[in-house]
């Protein structure tokens, strides 16, 4: 490691450092000053920020040296995740103001287990090393660990935690064991390395196992049937804003670990584990969506709801091509902005007498606060996929891709889920605008309000004028696809 390379570290010692005396802070006497730890979470997320841009600039594309040849990336792919995960790990602490204020739990200890989380995750989305990306990745599982359990004097909470917990350390577990499978057959464990050595087998049983073993573990992560069966109990019992960051934030950050891995790594062996993973993502969009028309309960509808949205997410993976990619980057950034939306709705509602957890909470939400019943309709609409919103986009190209890559079968799966989709999503809309509710008027704090009105302008902005999305994720498509559309099937 050289004393330039210093400089592609900063935005994780920033943050490294900002946590730590986010956990200082109240030993100091501060611990009583909630809104102190809210802005000084805003500043350190802004400063990271700025730091990975800077940073950024000093490479064209991809940063080679000693050290990032062999561990760490910095390409335009891993700003990209970057700068999503710092925005919306942002809209989660502005989220979570109003539900620490009447809290006797201290904010100061969730700021900072959210900050190591981040960290964690800009680890991950730079990794190109399996031990670096695994690092990051139990940096940021063990901080949801604790955050899904926050509230310890609550039952619910302290299950969710639990079942997390345990489900989550059998996944790492079978995640490393496919790790050393790899490096037993390449001697590395090095993306590029593991990639070159793949190239020169034509077939071996060890090697996929350990494939097939890295999948499950992924696939947990993402939250992809069969590995989901923690996800609705723990997106009931965290507290709300949690929720909102292990749907958003966390899955996106496993998503680009998945993109990265399969598509750099192990691009070589696609016909082997491309139809196990293609078998995952239809068992993710029909169980998820199925399982989401008899949930009375938000959270839960959510969670069955993001299931089937890994299961598309999973075919720009299997598609291993350009369209592939840049489909599973836009989906990011759209399913992102609705998920983050809808939850800030949740949030409101809880602000109030209405539970904020069932659909007969939302009843009447037309006339309380005409605002929110529309930004409602046009996040649930762009999950569905339905134009004019970005959620169109994303689909359009995933659904593409898959075409294009001889997943027709696949592509018929998801149109046909996403039409499931919008049955109980339409659920939500008609409690809103055709039931009746109660007549009181919703106040919303300022931060949730602008958490909704950011998100509604994302999802409405890129659904109409999609090209500056598009254009922005092309660069950050192209290095990683490129890598599997020169080669195709080589070595077999």
């Amino acid at each position: 490691m050289t004393s330039g390379d210093i400089v592609f570290l900063v935005p994780e010692i920033i943050l490294t450092i900002g946590a730590c005396a986010l956990l200082v802070f109240p030993v100091l006497g501060k611990r009583a000053a909630a809104q102190s730890a809210k802005w000084m979470m805003i500043g350190l997320l802004a400063i990271t920020a700025i730091a990975v841009i800077v940073s950024s600039h000093t490479v064209t594309d991809f940063a080679q040296s000693r050290l990032f040849a062999t561990m760490f990336a910095v390409d335009s792919f891993s700003v990209f995740f970057k700068l999503i995960f710092i925005a919306a790990v942002a809209m989660v602490t502005l989220m979570s103001e109003d539900y620490f204020r009447d809290s006797r739990y201290s904010p100061w200890e969730y700021y900072s287990l959210l900050a190591f989380a981040l960290c964690g995750m800009l680890f991950m989305a730079s990794g190109i090393h399996l031990i670096s990306i695994y690092v990051g990745l139990e940096l940021m599982s063990l901080s949801s660990y604790i955050l899904a359990g926050y509230y310890k004097s609550e039952q619910k909470s302290t299950e969710a935690a639990m079942k997390y917990f345990v489900l989550g350390t059998v996944s790492s577990a079978i995640l490393l064991y496919g790790m050393s499978l790899i490096y037993g057959v390449c001697g590395s464990l090095n993306l590029i390395a593991i990639d070159r050595a793949m190239s020169t087998l034509i077939t071996n049983d060890a090697l996929m196992l350990g494939i097939l073993l890295l999948a499950a573990g992924l696939c947990f992560k993402i939250a992809a049937a069969p590995f989901h069966v923690w996800t609705p109990d723990v997106y009931e019992g965290a507290p709300t804003p949690i929720t909102a960051f292990l749907s958003t934030a966390s899955k996106a950050a496993a998503i680009a670990i998945f993109a990265r891995i399969f598509y750099v790594g192990l691009q070589h062996f696609q016909l082997d584990w491309s139809f196990v993973l293609a078998t995952v993502a239809a068992l993710s969009m029909i169980v998820g969506n199925l399982a989401a028309i008899t949930q009375d309960n938000i959270k839960r509808m959510l969670a069955y709801s993001s299931i089937g949205h890994a299961g598309y997410l999973l075919l720009g993976i299997i598609s291993m091509s350009e369209m592939g990619m840049r489909g599973v980057l836009v989906y990011t950034v759209v399913y992102l902005a609705a998920t983050l939306g809808i939850w800030a709705a949740v949030l409101m509602l809880q602000q109030h007498e209405y539970a904020g957890e069932q659909v007969e909470d939302f009843q009447g939400l037309h006339t309380r606060s005409p605002f929110w019943a529309f930004a409602m309709v046009m996040f649930l609409l762009s999950l569905g996929g339905i134009p004019p919103t970005a959620g169109f986009i994303g689909k359009y190209y995933l659904f593409a891709a898959a075409i294009q890559s001889g997943f027709g079968w696949l592509a018929i799966i998801a149109v046909l889920m996403s039409a499931v989709s919008m049955f109980y999503y339409l659920r939500i809309v008609v409690a809103m605008y055709l039931r009746e509710g109660k007549d009181a008027q919703v106040s919303t704090a300022g931060s949730l309000r602008f958490v909704g009105a950011a998100c509604l302008a994302i999802t409405l902005f890129f659904g109409i004028l999609p090209t500056p999305l598009i254009r922005q994720v092309e660069t950050s498509a192209r290095w990683v696809a490129a890598r599997a559309v020169a080669v195709p099937n080589a070595g077999r």
